[in-house]
């Protein structure tokens, strides 16, 4: 069976791959909607985001392995089938995946952002909509083909180095 060149091919990697596009996400999505929520970019947003989003980035670290991803898996698995190209597989996760990450965090960001109040399902409602298509935007076109790329550059020298010593080897 073909190996993909563009995924994780061990726990390792997976990590790595998983970091990577976390710490993009954390890092696009939690400043514009701190920037967003404030009514604009000022000293306290910046305070704000140094001291929240590395919590919200092991948040994320946990939930998007343990719950999010199994499930948008399961999801994904419903509409793909083994004769389907990388192309399908990757377009039902990524949607599968930003739909509960976004759900998730914009729920989480509203507490965050305005406590427990009667208001968190108004906020939810109004916030949730535009999260979901900016992460898919950005998942799609920005995100994960970067993280794709290094995968790709990682497993070229993985080869490279392989090759070598097959070579080192031989002689």
């Amino acid at each position: 069976m073909h190996q993909e060149n563009r995924l994780p091919k061990n726990g390792k990697e997976g990590a790595l791959f998983g970091a990577i596009i976390v710490t993009l996400s954390v890092l696009t999505m939690g400043p514009i909607n701190m920037i967003l929520a404030a009514g604009g970019f000022n000293k306290d947003v910046a305070m704000n985001m140094l001291i929240v989003l590395p919590i919200i980035w092991v948040f994320v670290m946990i939930i998007e392995p343990v719950a999010i991803g199994r499930f948008a898996e399961f999801l994904s698995s419903k509409f793909i089938s083994p004769t389907d190209g990388f192309a399908a597989r990757i377009m039902f996760r990524t949607i599968f995946t930003v739909l509960g990450m976004s759900f998730t965090m914009t729920f989480v960001g509203v507490i965050i952002g305005d406590g427990f109040t009667t208001d968190i399902f108004a906020h939810f409602i109004q916030i949730w909509p535009r999260n979901f298509l900016l992460a898919l935007f950005l998942e799609s076109v920005v995100i994960q083909p970067f993280a794709r790329l290094v995968i790709v550059k990682m497993h070229a020298a993985q080869d490279r180095k392989a090759a070598v010593q097959t070579n080192t080897q031989n002689i």
